[in-house]
C-alpha cells in the first residue's frame, strides 16, 4: 500500500507533522482505508515514503499506540488495532452526558446545544 497518497501532509505551518501523521493515520481507520489488522510500514520505510524524520514518524506510531489506534507485535511489525477504542469511550460519555441532561430536565434539542456550544469552544468550560 503507498501511505504517500493515504497520508498526504499539509505543507503549511498547520501543527506538527507527527500530530499531521497521526490524525490522517485516524481518519484513515474510522473511514475503513485501513481496516483492522492492516499491516503498517516500519517507521523507517514509512518515513522514507513520506520524506519526514525517522522521529516525526515513530513518535506519531507512539501516540497512536498509546491511544489503542495501533498495536506493535514485536519483531511482526505494527498494526492496526482491532477495535477503535474511541467507540467505547464516545459510548461511556454519551451516556453520562444523556443522563445528566435527563436529570436537569433536558431533552434532546436543547441537550444539542450544550455539545454544539462546547465544540465550538474547542472542548473548554463555560460559555
Amino acid at each position: 500500500m503507498d501511505f504517500t497518497e493515504l497520508l498526504r501532509l499539509d505543507g503549511q505551518p498547520g501543527g506538527p507533522l507527527f500530530e499531521q501523521v497521526r490524525l490522517r493515520m485516524i481518519e484513515a481507520v474510522r473511514d475503513g482505508t485501513l481496516p483492522a489488522g492492516t499491516r503498517l510500514p516500519t517507521v523507517r520505510e514509512l518515513a522514507g515514503q513520506l520524506g519526514l524524520a525517522v522521529n516525526t514518524v515513530a513518535r506519531a506510531y507512539r501516540e497512536l499506540e498509546a491511544a489503542g489506534i495501533v498495536e506493535t507485535r514485536g519483531r511482526f511489525g505494527t498494526f492496526v488495532a482491532s477495535s477503535d477504542p474511541a467507540d467505547a469511550a464516545m459510548t461511556a460519555a454519551a451516556g453520562a452526558f444523556v443522563a445528566a441532561a435527563r436529570a436537569v430536565g433536558l431533552g434532546k434539542a436543547d441537550a444539542q446545544r450544550y455539545l454544539d456550544a462546547a465544540f465550538d469552544n474547542g472542548g473548554t468550560s463555560g460559555s
